[in-house]
C-alpha cells in the first residue's frame, strides 16, 4: 500500500521527484541558500574570531569549503547518487580530474620555472 507521497519522502534532497512540485522545489532552493550562507559565514567567522588555534585555520577553511561545495552539488545541480544521476556524476568526475591536472601542471611548471630565468644581477646583452 504505497502511494506517490510516499516514494517522494524517500528521495535526495537535490533528486528531481518527477512531477511538477514548485513548493517543494522552492524549499529545495531555500534550504540550499540558507546552508550556504551559514557556511560563507561560518568561513568568515572561524578567520575573524580567535576561537581556532591559528594554525588550524587553513583546514577548518577547507572543510568548509568541501561542505559548500557539496550543499552546491546537491542542492542547486541536484547530482545526487540516483541511478539516473550516472553521466552527471561522471561528467563532474571527468572536470575535476581536468581542473586538477591543469592546476597540478601550472604550479609544476612554475615551480620549475626558476631554474631556466636568467638572474637579476646578470645584465642583459
Amino acid at each position: 500500500m504505497s502511494d506517490q507521497s510516499d516514494l517522494d519522502d524517500d528521495r535526495a534532497p537535490g533528486e528531481d521527484s518527477g512531477g511538477v512540485d514548485i513548493r517543494g522545489k522552492m524549499v529545495t532552493y531555500i534550504v540550499g541558500f540558507l546552508l550556504a550562507a551559514v557556511l560563507s559565514i561560518a568561513s568568515f567567522a572561524v578567520v575573524h574570531s580567535g576561537s581556532i588555534y591559528g594554525p588550524g585555520i587553513p583546514v577548518a577553511l577547507i572543510a568548509l569549503a568541501i561542505a559548500q561545495m557539496g550543499v552546491h552539488l546537491v542542492f542547486f545541480l541536484h547530482v545526487t547518487s540516483g541511478p539516473d544521476n550516472t553521466n552527471n556524476v561522471l561528467a563532474l568526475a571527468f572536470g575535476v580530474l581536468i581542473v586538477g591536472l591543469v592546476l597540478i601542471g601550472s604550479i609544476w611548471i612554475m615551480g620549475h620555472l626558476d631554474h631556466n630565468l636568467m638572474p637579476a644581477s646578470m645584465p642583459a646583452m
